[in-house]
């Protein structure tokens, strides 16, 4: 034990004026409150979380919800575990347990929930050491049994114990972890990760994982060569065949794709915008910009290495990688156009694209602005080269001067405008809704009244053929 009287100083107001209440209501009906897991590693790096997580002493179940009654509404989150949600506030109360493994998946675990457990025993069910730790708010003292204080200083990632392979889940925290925070891996901690299979790991549980990587990763690199290292990248073969996916060193000499997807990722990474669906889409189609190349990469009579059509053969890798993972329908739809298109930029920049061109290509791919932060991650993930992008700003300009910058573009002319015309739906509305909408894309019109002019020099020159 410790002191770390200011550690709890970087709490929210409230989350520490509600912490020191609930501490010493549970300290004056006999019992003990202990600031636990996450909460605590990101109060000790100066992190103050957003939620708090504590477990309980002293007090069973029962006494423990009639004693928060009074002056708080609670959820039993998890009866089998001993869990309590506070609604006020983003708080959950656990009593201690041991869990032992009795069949598949993350509810094959017989719990026995023990509210006189010492810390230290409950403790060894934890993931890793960094996530090891307990805080006494009244005491102002640490609790770190598996000296994860220290591993966390020395950015250590350490399994806690045997128990450890137990959740298969936790290699894919080990490697959202390690992105986030920084976090070398203990060669233990990657043998022992070997050994375990995913298992029947629902899809939810891994995208959640892969998430935090995405959104939350300054040293993604550091997280997917853990996923290599510990042989769990075979479970994601779309990215496995990227490892000695040869390029061409001239405009690659970082080395094959692997290598140079994670230079992309940490590029990403420096340039995320906060906005969590912007940032979502856009890291899963850095991610996958290159995952056609494994399909297409060939060596010359020339010697030279060459990926012909590498964008759109990577549209069904990229639609099975993110199927494995999520059913979000709109997730895959978003980031398969990036992938589609992401050398555009360059070209468009090189041809000089025209009015039309531009907004044809923000409906394809939704946002242009999204397709630029895709290309600028590719063209920085070549070290030791620095090549200038010129093509991003110009394309954001142009994009912005014809409105197509952050947005698809929309049909002026739709049904109704037919029907007033006196049309009657039917099988020939779509020839012409889709030839008004490409001459508004080709800029013959861009508002109602320009559109409806059209329409009606359309309609009638179809009355004279």
């Amino acid at each position: 034990m410790s002191d770390h009287s200011d550690v709890l100083d970087s709490l929210d107001p409230k989350l520490l004026k509600i912490t020191e209440e609930l501490s010493t209501l549970f300290y004056k009906n006999g019992g003990n409150l202990l600031l636990v897991g996450g909460s605590v590693r990101d109060l000790l790096i100066g992190i103050s979380p957003l939620e708090l997580d504590f477990e309980a002493r002293g007090i069973n179940l029962q006494e423990i919800k009639k004693l928060l009654s009074d002056k708080f509404k609670c959820d039993e989150v998890g009866k089998a575990f001993g869990v309590l949600r506070i609604k006020e506030f983003p708080i959950e109360i656990a009593l201690p347990r041991t869990e032992k493994k009795v069949g598949t998946g993350h509810k094959g675990f017989d719990v026995e929930i023990d509210h006189h457990l010492p810390f230290e025993r409950a403790v060894q069910r934890r993931d890793f050491t960094i996530n090891a730790m307990a805080l006494d708010p009244l005491e102002r003292i640490l609790l770190d049994p598996c000296n994860g204080e220290e591993d966390l200083k020395n950015r250590i990632l350490r399994h806690v114990g045997p128990a450890f392979c137990e959740d298969p889940l936790r290699v894919l925290r080990g490697m959202q972890f390690i992105a986030r925070f920084d976090l070398s891996p203990n060669q233990e901690t990657i043998d022992i990760c070997k050994s375990i299979d995913m298992e029947n790991l629902a899809s939810e549980r891994i995208f959640e994982e892969w998430k935090k990587l995405i959104l939350k990763g300054i040293n993604i690199t550091g997280g997917l060569n853990f996923l290599r290292d510990t042989g769990w990248v075979k479970y994601f073969p779309e990215l496995s065949a990227l490892i000695d996916c040869k390029q061409d060193p001239k405009w690659h000499p970082e080395g094959d794709v692997w290598v140079h997807t994670l230079h992309c990722m940490d590029a990403y990474a420096r340039e995320r915008i906060g906005e969590e669906w912007e940032d979502l889409v856009v890291g899963f189609g850095v991610l996958c910009h290159d995952l056609g190349k494994a399909l297409t990469t060939k060596i010359g009579e020339d010697g030279r290495i060459r990926s012909p059509l590498h964008e759109p053969k990577g549209e069904a890798p990229t639609r099975s990688f993110l199927s494995r993972m999520t059913s979000q329908i709109d997730l895959h739809e978003q980031v398969v156009p990036l992938v589609r298109r992401h050398l555009t930029p360059r070209t468009f920049y090189k041809d000089k694209a025209s009015d039309g061109a531009i907004r044809r290509l923000a409906k394809k791919v939704k946002r242009i602005d999204r397709l630029v932060r895709v290309a600028s991650a590719d063209i920085k993930g070549r070290p030791p080269r620095k090549d200038d992008f010129p093509e991003g700003p110009w394309l954001i300009k142009r994009a912005e001067e014809l409105k197509v910058k952050d947005s698809e573009p929309k049909p002026i002319i739709l049904g109704r405008h037919l029907i007033k015309r006196g049309l009657s739906p039917g099988p020939e509305f779509s020839p012409i809704l889709e030839q008004c909408f490409e001459e508004q894309l080709d800029g013959t019109f861009n508002d109602l009244d320009g559109g409806l002019s059209f329409l009606n020099h359309l309609l009638e020159s179809r009355e004279i053929s």
